[in-house]
């Protein structure tokens, strides 16, 4: 084989993920579920770990269509047990785990800071933050044993920057960055890299109901120089693609915008 073809040939894989085990939190709808396809796509084996079995048997039922290698498991992030039973049963089946996208949160109304109330506060942060970081001490054994792993949390540029309404969803997004930042100082002799993204995305129902909030929605679109939001799969998942890739090998503790340039800084 020319030597061309084989270096082609390695950064083609430096730049995928196949064969790799990648476990995808929430992946029953919205961002996770484009980012289970992509990453299944690319060649990986992918775990979608869901609580709502029906969601989670349609996105199985998707992967299953496409040939992808595929475990579903009905998994609710606020319980460490559930967390840690959905690791140990993809290490069953795969034999290992390569990358963790912590997707899943469950939400609470919007609500003015005179108004967030400790019940909102808890249920941001034992889907959020707790979920994230249990999740994440569940992989870490098997990444380190490894010597390789790669671990996406996700953040919100309205925490950056504020939101207003958005106060107990923004400091749970605030917490994820900062363990982000975190094990990515720790564990980065471990060969595992940590980094989160900051999306702007729904799918094309979520896209026709933000439309429906005339005020919020043509303030974000007015705000991002693409003028749309983005897509899940198209648009969000390649970028967590990417970070869960040798490509990424040096990239760690940092968050990624993909907002369409909606939120840029220095």
């Amino acid at each position: 084989m020319p030597v061309g073809d084989e270096l082609w040939q390695s950064v083609s894989a430096m730049h995928g993920v196949q064969g790799r085990v990648m476990i995808v939190t929430g992946a029953g709808q919205g961002i996770g579920r484009g980012i289970a396809h992509h990453l299944g796509k690319g060649g990986a084996s992918i775990v979608v770990a869901e609580w709502k079995p029906e969601k989670m048997h349609r996105t199985v039922g998707e992967l299953d269509e496409m040939g992808v290698p595929n475990l579903g498991i009905a998994c609710d992030i606020n319980h460490g047990d559930q967390i840690d039973a959905m690791v140990a049963a993809t290490v069953e089946r795969f034999g290992r785990v390569d990358g963790l996208v912590n997707n899943a949160q469950t939400f609470r109304p919007n609500a003015p800071i005179a108004d967030v109330s400790v019940d909102d506060l808890d249920v941001f942060y034992d889907s959020g933050v707790k979920g994230t970081l249990r999740a994440m001490q569940a992989v870490y054994p098997h990444m380190a044993a490894a010597g390789w792993g790669r671990i996406v949390n996700f953040a919100s540029s309205m925490g950056i920057t504020g939101g207003k309404g958005f106060g107990a969803y923004n400091a749970s997004k605030e917490a994820i960055r900062a363990l982000t930042r975190t094990a990515a100082r720790e564990w980065g002799p471990d060969g595992i890299t940590v980094n989160a993204i900051a999306p702007a995305a729904a799918s094309e129902r979520g896209t026709a109901s933000a439309a429906r909030q005339s005020e919020a929605y043509l303030e974000f679109i007015k705000s991002c120089p693409m003028g749309r939001q983005g897509d899940p799969e198209l648009d969000i998942a390649p970028v967590a693609l990417f970070l869960c890739s040798d490509a990424c090998r040096y990239l760690t503790g940092h968050t990624l915008m993909v907002d369409g340039g909606a939120f840029m800084w220095a």
